[in-house]
């Protein structure tokens, strides 16, 4: 059944239009960044685009930030969205639980499928950003072909390209967890609904909402357990040392979402009578 839905998922062309524009959006940036050298200046734009002018090997970092507010989470909402509600609108849902295909199994099915992509999704935007960056800004000023040279840290500390490799891994590795989280209460919503359209749509409010909270003072009681709060902790990675704490919370709570929505869906699709 995984097999089955990793397969279909790789079979969509919305699936890979999806990965094509997340990687078109930095490359375009690289591009003109390349072409003007006009950066922001520190502490304003972007993260870390201040620096990738002198260093491409740090261009996947300021991808990362530069798709992650918006368009990776529209990407991650239509793809979660459709788990459920579009195999309603096409019909094919009841024929899928007319087979010996438990509806927990489907589900879960379906929550690795949305997984797989999310950490692909992450990864393309990693690869591609760093060959875009190598290219477009070289290994920096100290470094020979193949990276030798250091790259700062947020802290002003130089990191070694491994140390810049190792953090980025982790980083693709806590950003999936964070659009996984996503996924979850994207197939949660596509178990209430046959429209996948609403089930999108019902995610990025849940996005807007919890961005549109997180600055108000009124809601500091939750602001800690809200989904947009903690995405931005992995740039603590790039510290020397690294501030672990915010990275754990992140963890905890992105980890908590995922158990949550999931548990929410499997009860709501247990009880559901399929007609579609």
């Amino acid at each position: 059944m995984i097999a089955v839905e990793l397969r279909l998922m790789l079979r969509r062309r919305r699936v890979w239009l999806c990965w094509v524009l997340l990687c078109a959006l930095p490359t375009l940036v690289a591009i003109l960044l390349a072409a003007t050298r006009l950066t922001p200046p520190p502490g304003s734009g972007g993260a870390f685009l201040s620096a990738v002018v002198t260093n491409g090997q740090i261009f996947p970092a300021a991808a990362l930030a530069l798709v992650l507010p918006v368009f990776l989470p529209i990407t991650v909402a239509i793809v979660s969205g459709e788990a459920i509600a579009g195999e309603a609108t096409a019909g094919t849902l009841r024929y899928l639980l007319v087979r010996p295909v438990g509806r927990l199994r489907l589900l879960t099915a379906k929550l690795i499928s949305v997984a797989v992509y999310v950490l692909l999704a992450v990864l393309l935007v990693t690869v591609v950003s760093y060959v875009v960056g190598v290219l477009a800004f070289g290994f920096g000023p100290d470094a020979s072909l193949g990276g030798g040279g250091g790259i700062p840290s947020l802290s002003g500390a130089t990191l070694t390209p491994v140390d810049v490799l190792v953090r980025t891994g982790v980083t693709v590795g806590y950003l999936a967890l964070c659009m996984l989280a996503l996924g979850a209460i994207g197939l949660f919503f596509s178990t209430l609904t046959d429209a996948p359209l609403a089930a999108t749509l019902g995610v990025l409010a849940v996005v807007v909402a919890s961005a549109a909270l997180t600055p108000l003072d009124a809601a500091s009681a939750i602001q800690p357990y809200l989904p947009t709060t903690h995405w931005l902790a992995w740039i603590d990675l790039y510290r020397d040392p690294i501030l672990w704490d915010s990275v754990r919370r992140g963890l905890l709570v992105e980890g908590g979402y995922v158990v949550v929505a999931f548990g929410a869906a499997w009860a709501n699709f247990a009880t559901k009578d399929v007609t579609s």
